[in-house]
């Protein structure tokens, strides 16, 4: 099976009945089983629109962000995922039903930004990592203007999440999480940068969701 039927196969999944029950269900075990195994504590989920296209844009400190995101909400959680994922048809049945869609690791970044603008057209939430890989300790890394021009194609409002524990709790390379306290604190969501806007303003843009988002990140720090 090659990528455009992966593709293919994932989004008539992902549009199936069953996939919000799917989403539900590990949703729902992840807010009664991950969220007191960490003592778990947010802040601001109201700042959470709604509805319309939105982009959240948490720190990744730890494979558990994705899981541990999910019960924040009710609207359900789109993302992407690396297409060696999707080979083996019950996980992939799983994945793109809780809303993951597959790219090809060849082709990530053009393949991504493609499929990401269609999501937020389509008027989802979608969980963008800014920072593109996952860092140590509580300092923000460096954030590509990915995330700026996603905004500005999509007119998506931006919101930035503080995780702290996570990676402390599932470090890189470790195979069993760890009961360590995590809280995550909801920052207030980021208007888009203007559509036609000048490469400088996007990159002024992102050093505001650089700032946005290491305030988010502290406060969560300090909760912990």
């Amino acid at each position: 099976m090659d990528s455009s039927e992966r593709q293919a196969r994932a989004r008539r999944t992902s549009a199936a009945w069953t996939a919000p029950l799917v989403y539900g269900a590990i949703r729902g075990l992840a807010r009664v089983l991950l969220w007191p195994y960490f003592r778990t504590r947010s802040v601001g989920r109201e700042h959470i629109p709604s509805d319309g296209p939105v982009i959240l844009a948490p720190v990744h400190r730890s494979n558990l962000d994705s899981l541990m995101l999910a019960p924040l909400m009710r609207r359900r959680l789109r993302a992407l995922a690396k297409e060696s994922l999707f080979t083996f048809r019950p996980l992939a049945w799983v994945i793109a039903s809780l809303g993951a869609f597959p790219v090809h690791r060849d082709t990530a970044d053009r393949e991504s930004m493609r499929i990401a603008r269609e999501l937020l057209n389509e008027g989802n939430l979608l969980l963008v990592f800014p920072e593109g890989k996952r860092h140590d300790g509580d300092g923000v890394g460096e954030l590509f203007d990915g995330t700026a021009w996603l905004a500005a194609k999509t007119q998506s409002r931006v919101v930035p999440v503080g995780i702290a524990g996570t990676g402390e709790a599932m470090p890189a390379g470790a195979r069993f999480p760890r009961p360590t306290r995590v809280r995550m604190v909801v920052g207030p969501p980021i208007d888009p940068p203007e559509p036609r806007g000048a490469r400088s303003a996007l990159r002024t843009w992102t050093e505001g969701l650089t700032d946005a988002l290491q305030a988010v990140q502290d406060e969560a720090a300090a909760r912990q």
